[in-house]
Order: structure tokens, then sequence, then C-alpha cells
């Protein structure tokens, strides 16, 4: 029983630092973004779709990630 209790401690501590790291990133990438749309206006579009793209596949990365935690938390 204690090394199934162990498990699901891992398995959140890993789904917690997987969070933090899909919220760094997410946080890093609309900084970034909205700085170029601060410099260039006209281009504003097309950075905002690049940066929906790339935070879409971070939030995919991330649920991922969380899928492997419970999987390996309840094996």
């Amino acid at each position: 029983m204690e090394s199934l209790g162990l498990s699901y401690l891992a398995a959140g501590i890993g789904a917690g630092i997987v969070l933090l790291g899909g919220g760094f990133g997410i946080g890093k990438l609309a900084a970034a973004a909205m700085e170029a749309m601060g410099r260039q206006p006209e281009a504003g579009g097309r950075i905002q779709t690049a940066m929906l793209i790339a935070a879409a596949l971070i939030e995919g990365i991330a649920l991922f990630a969380l899928v492997i935690c419970i999987v390996l938390a309840t094996k």
C-alpha cells in the first residue's frame, strides 16, 4: 500500500511540474507576441495566429504529460 501512495505522490508532483512548465511557456509566448505586436502593429494578425497555434501545441504537450502522470500512478 505504501508504494501505491508514493506513486500517487509522484504523479501529483509530476503534474504540478507539468502545469508550471506549460504556464511558464504560454506566458513567455504571450509576452513575446505582445512585444512583437507593439513593435509592428500591422503584422498583429499573423503574429496572433502563430501565437494561438503555438499555445495550442504547448497545451497539447502539457495534457499528454498529465495523462502519462495519471497512467503511471495507476500502474
